[in-house]
């Protein structure tokens, strides 16, 4: 399309979004249960089984001290990142961390070897030993919640993680295709990360949550589910609940029918007691179903259950967001093919219109000639003159559109944030912290409102041009549909719930702790950020693809000018230019008819992706 002037500006930036997507977008599965659960042992069965032996660390007791994500970045070697505890004291968010990796300590991987692979990754286990001062200073010590802090050893010291965040780089099969596994701690554990409760679960696209059958819903696993995992009905199916260790059920003094009984009531209770329909309940043994794939015991795996889990994973969760990948495609290849048939569209014109005259002028004398370029020099007056009305418009476009930018840019954020980073800075119990949010939320609000108001306005202007210019000239410019900007309120709506949990009465201690309360700011002003750096880019796509059609229709109809001049020079200048002139046209039009033919071979290769009953996730968990 570059080859023939066929592409854009922003019909190219937009395949480029794409084709980014294609290959980075990422399907998060959050893990999260108290200790003890089975997270680790449930990652190991599902993911890494083919590994014949566990990768990840999962015996009894705490195994994952700090949050562990496992992902695949082409441009990164195999390797294990770890952040140290210490960076808690400084003021940066984790995000930020991410893009600091001198601060990480870095461990290469042999992923083809299992057990160096499994005695790495037992790192993640590592703690420290500190003064209860330290511990204080990191968040793990909470004068006023003596009964939460950490056990105290003969010394006077404490036990804390020694990394604050890890991150796994390596090619598994699951994670080439754009998986990210986040393997959580305890949430509720004294000095658990803000940003894990407040954007890393939130974004996840499922979140599997892990119960003990042999225990059931216990009062710390429910203080979990209330505040950091119910959602609204929208998402409820994103949220699946694996009741974990069913084999501990399994009794040989009773018949399996009996079992099969005990282990629904479980389920039935469980959905009951979170709210949630029976078929999120996934009844599973993670240690029979890992230790079935090692044997290669299909009975066994039967019996563990683990297969259900899978299918509701893969099939369900993550084919729906291929789903979304494969239309957001589909949309951007139609873009592409009605920007270029435009284009195309108006040079089949204009070749009919320049053979037409050519036609008529055979046979003519000189003046009839003169005539005809006199003409069409008055016609490229008349359409300068146009393109001079269009550049008065464009001034004041451009004026409402710094107006958009005004309301949706950083210094605007910031400023909203700044009054309630004042409220949760200030020290002791935060009593008027919910009250700042809702404000903070509530201008927010309005400030979208403003921007969509605005946006609706530039696009009546863009509907009012493109109407004339299609008129007076023959155009065929298309309005392109404006965005909507209202639609980031649900953004707003879901960053200012993950907050709102730490402003009830039950987190108003760790409210208070300075450190805790700059994390949470922090937190917030990343996400924040997410939300309106993408409601810009998508206002600055919308505009580009507006400007961009307009100028490739104004240097079609320029170059159009310039071809009828030179024909009308080319056929005064010799009797036979007139038959070559009109037998060239004949020559481009077959060319660009050829030129359409092969777009659209290449546009309906880019579609043609086999529909699978199963996504490609879901399959490769069976060869993994």
């Amino acid at each position: 399309m570059k080859d023939h002037e066929l592409m854009d500006a922003a019909i190219e930036e937009r395949l480029h979004q794409i084709e980014g997507r294609m290959r980075t977008d990422k399907v998060m599965v959050a893990f999260v249960g108290e200790f003890s659960r089975g997270k680790s042992e449930l990652i190991n069965a599902i993911f890494f089984a083919g590994y014949k032996r566990r990768i990840m660390p999962a015996s009894a007791g705490r195994t994952t001290m700090c949050p562990t994500e496992l992902g695949y970045d082409a441009d990164v070697p195999p390797c294990l990142r770890l952040l140290p505890i210490e960076t808690r004291l400084q003021p940066k968010a984790l995000t930020e961390w991410r893009a600091v990796p001198e601060k990480w300590t870095r461990i290469d991987l042999d992923v083809n070897n299992p057990a160096e692979l499994a005695q790495a990754l037992e790192k993640v286990a590592e703690v420290r030993i500190v003064s209860r001062e330290e511990a204080r200073a990191l968040g793990f010590w909470h004068d006023m919640t003596p009964e939460d802090n950490p056990p105290v050893d003969t010394c006077g010291l404490v036990e804390v993680p020694r990394w604050r965040h890890a991150l796994v780089n390596m090619a598994h099969p699951l994670l080439k295709q754009g998986l990210v596994i986040l393997d959580t701690p305890g949430l509720n554990a004294i000095g658990a990360e803000p940003e894990l409760t407040v954007s890393l679960i939130p974004q996840a696209q499922a979140v599997v949550f892990i119960l003990a059958a042999d225990t059931g819903v216990t009062k710390s696993d429910m203080a979990i589910w209330r505040e950091h995992l119910v959602t609204d009905s929208e998402n409820a199916d994103a949220r699946l609940v694996v009741l974990n260790k069913i084999d501990t059920l399994w009794d040989e003094l009773s018949t399996p029918a009996r079992v099969r009984e005990q282990i629904g009531r479980q389920c039935a209770a469980t959905a009951e007691l979170l709210g949630i329909s029976a078929e999120q309940v996934f009844p599973v043994s993670a240690q029979k179903g890992l230790l079935a794939k090692v044997t290669d015991d299909a009975a066994l795996l039967r019996e563990s259950r683990l297969p259900a889990l899978e299918a509701a994973l893969g099939v369900g969760l993550l084919g729906r967001r291929q789903g979304l990948l494969r239309s957001e495609m589909s949309a951007g290849i139609a873009d592409l093919r009605a920007q270029a048939g435009r284009v195309m569209q108006i040079r089949r014109r204009d070749l009919a219109e320049q053979a037409l005259e050519l036609k008529g002028l055979r046979g003519k004398n000189a003046a009839v000639i003169n005539h005809m370029r006199a003409r069409v020099h008055q016609e490229q007056i008349e359409f300068d003159v146009s393109g001079a009305k269009i550049h008065a418009i464009r001034s004041v476009h451009l004026k409402l559109l710094r107006e958009l930018f005004t309301i949706l840019g950083a210094s605007t954020l910031k400023a909203e944030l700044g009054d309630l980073n004042r409220a949760l800075r200030q020290r002791g119990i935060k009593l008027g912290a919910k009250k700042a949010y809702n404000q903070t939320f509530q201008r927010l609000r309005e400030g979208l409102g403003r921007a969509q108001a605005t946006g609706i306005e530039i696009q009546t202007m863009f509907v009012a041009i493109f109407r004339q210019l299609n008129a007076e000239h023959g155009f065929s410019l298309q309005p392109p549909k404006e965005p909507d900007l209202l639609r980031f309120e649900r953004d707003l709506e879901l960053v200012e719930r993950s907050h709102l949990q730490y402003l009830g009465v039950s987190n108003a201690l760790k409210l208070a702790t300075p450190d805790f309360s700059d994390r949470l700011v922090r937190a917030l002003a990343t996400r924040l950020r997410a939300v309106y750096e993408s409601a810009l880019s998508e206002v600055e796509l919308w505009n580009k693809s507006a400007a961009a059609q307009l100028d490739v229709q104004l240097r079609e109809r320029r170059r159009n000018f310039g071809h009828r001049l030179e024909a009308i020079e080319r056929i005064q200048q010799a009797a036979t230019g007139l038959d070559e002139r009109i037998a060239d046209i004949v020559q481009q039009e077959a060319a660009l008819n050829q030129l359409d033919a092969r777009l659209l071979v290449l546009t309906e290769r880019l579609l043609d992706v086999p529909q699978s009953s199963e996504p490609v996730v879901f399959a490769a968990l069976k060869t993994a």
